[in-house]
């Protein structure tokens, strides 16, 4: 396999797209996906269809294409797209939060979008606690 830099890349990769978790010289290129239905991938090859096993890595946890939340982010979309929670409040995060208030019988809910913010939080909010 050739080296890859900038003057001989390597043809297999697309030039501009540096994939994470990917050491380019040592792996395979990335198999291209044209779209996805349930747990299902499709590829450019109508013969190669891929189970996507990792789907709860970031967003798909319901499946690739599902038409109840597709419909629901349009829906949405044309209200709002996304508000920062630092200084402003909406209709659907005071929805979510009394139906998971309703359910988990928390009083108050912090919304993340990442683990190292949850965890952040979860800290600030123990540390008083911890520290009487």
């Amino acid at each position: 396999m050739k080296s890859l830099d900038a003057k001989t890349p390597n043809q297999d990769w697309h030039p501009n797209i540096w994939p994470p978790f990917t050491q380019i010289n040592n792996s395979k290129p990335q198999i291209e996906v044209t779209h996805g239905k349930d747990a299902l991938l499709f590829t450019k090859d109508p013969e190669k269809e891929l189970i996507d096993a990792i789907s709860s890595w970031w967003v798909t946890l319901h499946g690739h294409s599902n038409e109840y939340i597709a419909d629901a982010i349009f829906d949405q979309s044309k209200k709002l797209e996304q508000v920062i929670f630092a200084d402003f409040l909406h209709p659907q995060a005071k929805k979510l939060a009394e139906r998971l208030s309703e359910l988990t019988k928390l009083e108050r809910l912090f919304f993340s979008d990442n683990g190292s913010t949850a965890v952040e939080v979860a800290l600030k909010n123990c540390l008083p606690i911890m520290a009487k």
